[in-house]
């Protein structure tokens, strides 16, 4: 196995003097040299074929000693000095000071095909960033991880991914509910890749500690080798690195909300400065349409990253990378703006994105009522977003009367659709149908461009609950189907479509299936 080994990072950017793997409060430095922990019993569970190619490694690679002794941290590839980056950030609002990879620790960089990757082990040990950890992961939180990474890259979400997902064959303790009742859990290590993983934390970090010199740097660095079309370092530059950043965080929660995916934990620790979907923890996919719902336990009273705040908090986290970046410019009027523009781009990009989902071309002025009204009716009793939109495309104009019936798998409770419920739907459903008459597309046609938006088929969390279980039980083959499964998420795929239901009833409270902890 030989691959394009181009370090930057670590060459061109200063370390922690201290190569000690202590814990510590690290300064003037972007990251600290550590070993991961060699794995006791490592096995390959699963690798993702097409991210190997992606960074030149062959299907027969994937099967090699090689392969799996530098991506379980046995082996250190040659030549390469693995580290871990520091960071700093903001937790449910609160500044949290010096973060940085806890359980994260980053082999090397690879340029295959003009494209630079970062590879990274998830649970591979401790690194002076680990605070009370042991920098180790669990079966049951890297399946998860492994899984959506690749998930959403197909739904066409912006995100890292992975490469492979290894057992360690070590036991980890983790306190799952975080209710004083430990157990030991399977070890895994997520091999991870990205163009990055620099995060707005790294920027927050020096910023906090007034470093500008190393705050230039990190920024000159990002800019040379992630935003070159912007040109040389200079207050201009700056700022249209910022600009850029928010336009692709914007983006990013576009889709999240359009896929109907919550991230559960959007510190700006978890914010990648590519726009880039980073560290897959509490997530989870609405079922319910609800936009109040979190998939995270420590965040069940305030709901802070709730789906219907989403876009507000991709708005504050891009307020505390502008105080960070604010030493490069000296000048508060252009974040500002920046920031304005979010707010404003914010309304249209969201319009836009319901109006796709709809099927809707043309621009019409009542758009927002009809969508407005759409969602005040997906909220009078429990109805699954992922199959009611899915379901929504086959939809003939000129039979508005049809509509309750095409949507009503949808339903979690059918038998609440009566009286004013129903009543309400079918108001909407003949307001749709006069808004459908205004457009150009035939049924067919619209059709296929609401199910290239509306995918049906996601992560929900009772299937990677289920996959976890039985890969507790030694059969890794739900892994694989699911893998499968969701790398085609807009196609039919009939063989499938045991897939395509509601969630569950046992899995309405069942943990794992319903909100998650940080823990992993």
């Amino acid at each position: 196995m030989k691959l394009q080994i181009s370090d930057t990072f670590n060459n061109e950017l200063p370390s922690d003097s201290n190569t000690a793997n202590t814990r510590r409060q690290v300064t003037k430095a972007t990251h600290s040299y550590v070993e991961p922990v060699k794995p006791s019993k490592p096995k390959l569970i699963h690798a993702s074929k097409e991210m190997a190619k992606a960074i030149g490694i062959s299907e027969n690679d994937i099967s090699s000693k090689d392969f799996l002794e530098i991506f379980s941290g046995t082996e250190t590839y040659p030549k390469t000095k693995p580290y871990a980056m520091a960071y700093a950030g903001h937790q449910f609002g609160n500044w949290a000071g010096q973060l940085g990879d806890g359980r994260a620790i980053n082999l090397f960089e690879v340029l295959e095909n003009d494209k630079r990757w970062a590879i990274q082990l998830k649970g591979s040990g401790e690194t002076p960033y680990s605070r009370q950890g042991d920098g180790l992961a669990v079966l049951r939180s890297s399946i998860r991880e492994y899984l959506c990474s690749e998930a959403m890259f197909h739904l066409g979400v912006p995100t890292t991914r992975a490469l492979s997902l290894m057992l360690s064959g070590d036991d980890v303790l983790r306190d799952m509910l975080y209710d004083g009742n430990a157990d030991y859990e399977k070890g895994a290590i997520v091999a991870r890749v990205a163009p990055t993983f620099i995060r707005f934390g790294n920027f927050e970090l020096f910023a906090a500690r007034q470093d500008n010199e190393n705050l230039k740097k990190l920024a000159d660095y990002t800019i040379k080798y992630f935003y070159s079309e912007l040109g040389k370092p200079s207050k201009e530059t700056y700022i249209a690195f910022f600009r850029e950043v928010t336009n692709r965080t914007l983006d990013m929660i576009i889709h999240w909300q359009r896929v109907g995916f919550v991230h559960g934990v959007m510190n700006t620790d978890n914010m990648s400065i590519l726009g880039l979907t980073i560290d897959y923890g509490p997530y989870g996919w609405l079922e319910d349409f609800d936009f109040g719902w979190t998939p995270n336990t420590t965040d069940k009273q305030n709901k802070r990253y709730r789906y219907g705040n989403q876009p507000n908090i991709g708005l504050w986290n891009l307020l505390q990378l502008a105080n960070a970046l604010f030493p490069l410019v000296e000048e508060v009027e252009p974040f500002e703006e920046i920031l304005n523009q979010y707010q404003m781009d914010f309304e249209l990009k969201s319009l836009q994105m319901m109006r796709s989902k709809l099927g809707l071309e043309l621009e019409e002025e009542n758009d927002t009522k009809l969508i407005q009204d759409l969602e005040d009716c997906l909220l009078l009793t429990e109805t699954d977003m992922t199959i009611f939109f899915r379901n929504l495309s086959n939809f003939k104009k000129g039979n508005p009367e049809n509509g309750i019936e095409i949507i009503a798998d949808a339903f979690y409770k059918p038998e609440e659709i009566k009286d004013s419920i129903s009543e309400q739907w079918e108001a909407w459903f003949i307001a749709y149908n006069q808004r459908l008459d205004k457009e150009i597309l035939s049924d067919n046609k619209r059709q296929g461009k609401m199910n290239a938006v509306n995918p049906k088929y996601v992560l929900r969390n009772y299937m990677a609950q289920l996959a976890i279980d039985k890969a507790n039980d030694g059969d890794y083959s739900l892994i694989d189907e699911l893998f499968t499964l969701l790398k085609n998420p807009y196609d039919e795929q009939p063989e499938y479509n045991n897939w395509f239901t509601k969630r569950p009833d046992w899995a309405r409270h069942k943990v794992g299936c319903s909100m998650l902890s940080c823990s992993s």
